[in-house]
């Protein structure tokens, strides 16, 4: 009798799934989620959207979301259209319909590492083969480089970060725009951070007009506190959204999801008004770091990279031991840390001035 095992794919073998470590400490800063929960009223409002949902469970939902679709069409602004947005369970599910829709069997997508981890992984999910286009001494990403991976590799789809994760750095608006008149298929912009970006820090979001190839995706998680709500959405040409619902499952999003998020949209000024004390502690973060002789990279979201330990591994363990979860990125000598309460923070830093006694900065 064969194992299992020996069904699976041959690629996908031996491979471990997806995830953050998930411990019981004090303080956990690994996942970039935001501290702050949604205000009693916020929840209480989704809470009775919910269950006004509820009653109609024996029903499939709306198949196309289109009020939501309408809610977050106007939430972004730019002049945006029901029919250029398209909305589905986190972000993650987004970038996997549209590898699912323009990538797959014979088609590349193009990245540029470090960047967000689920990227080549969704490429192999799909089929899609994967290059990686690096980056530039620390951790940058200029229009040349960009542009010469693009014709060197001649993706079919390619992934811009902005700001990237894990190092926290928007992108310079040429980069999208020379990416753009290179390559031949889809740029796709992951702004998942883009609420938290410092003043006058541009949205790919302006691109869209004139650009049919471009997708700019986001999500609810971050700085609407709404991580378990599980709800991601995109902005694009209406082509791309009608691309997008060939491979859609039926009623892929739940009448309560499209409850909730439609009920915290109604309240976006309220969810919206602890993102300034996520960047007042990001900033801090980037202060209290350096001074303690670290590297530390520029950060427009609502985490920070920092670097120059001669044995992370170590200084992430000495953490874990005092009670503060923070990410390992897999960058030898780098960690990540999320901008959490001013608490958390106090924590965090107590916690990392001691394991730096016992593993100094090299």
């Amino acid at each position: 009798m064969s194992d299992v095992r020996d069904l699976l794919r041959p690629d996908l073998r031996g491979r471990s799934p997806y995830g953050a470590p998930q411990l019981d400490v004090a303080v956990r800063l690994n996942t970039n989620e935001n501290s702050y929960p949604p205000p009693p009223e916020v929840a209480a409002a989704i809470g009775a959207a919910v269950t006004e949902a509820a009653t109609g469970l024996n029903r499939y939902p709306d198949r196309d979301a289109v009020a939501l679709r309408e809610d977050l069409a106007r939430y972004l602004g730019h002049g945006l259209t029901t029919a250029q947005v398209w909305a589905a369970n986190g972000s993650n599910e987004i970038l996997q319909q549209l590898l699912q829709a323009f990538g797959g069997p014979g088609r590349t997508a193009l990245g540029f590492t470090p960047s967000y981890s689920m990227h080549p992984l969704l490429a192999s999910a799909t089929g899609t083969g994967w290059r990686d286009g690096g980056r530039e001494a620390g951790f940058a990403l200029g229009a040349g480089h960009a542009v010469t991976q693009v014709r060197h590799h001649r993706p079919d789809v390619v992934f811009l970060c902005s700001p990237n994760n894990p190092t926290g750095t928007a992108l310079d608006p040429e980069v999208v725009e020379a990416v753009l008149a290179e390559s031949h298929g889809l740029v796709v912009v992951d702004e998942a951070y883009a609420e938290f970006a410092r003043p006058g820090t541009p949205s790919a979001l302006r691109l869209l007009p004139g650009n049919p190839r471009l997708v700019v995706t986001r999500t609810m998680s971050k700085a609407f506190g709404l991580a378990g709500a599980r709800l991601g959405y995109l902005a694009a040409d209406p082509e791309v959204v009608e691309a997008v619902q060939l491979v859609r499952l039926p009623y892929h999003l739940s009448a309560l999801t499209q409850a909730a998020a439609r009920a915290a949209l109604a309240h976006t000024d309220v969810l919206l008004s602890d993102v300034a004390a996520v960047m007042r502690q990001r900033d801090r973060l980037v202060d209290e770091l350096s001074a303690l002789g670290l590297e530390v990279a520029p950060s427009d979201a609502n985490f920070v990279l920092f670097g120059g330990m001669a044995d992370s591994r170590a200084v992430w363990r000495s953490l874990v031991d005092r009670g503060v979860l923070i990410r390992d990125v897999g960058i030898p000598g780098w960690l990540r840390v999320t901008a959490g309460t001013p608490g958390e923070i106090d924590v965090f830093l107590s916690a990392l001035s001691e394991a730096l006694k016992e593993y100094p900065p090299s």
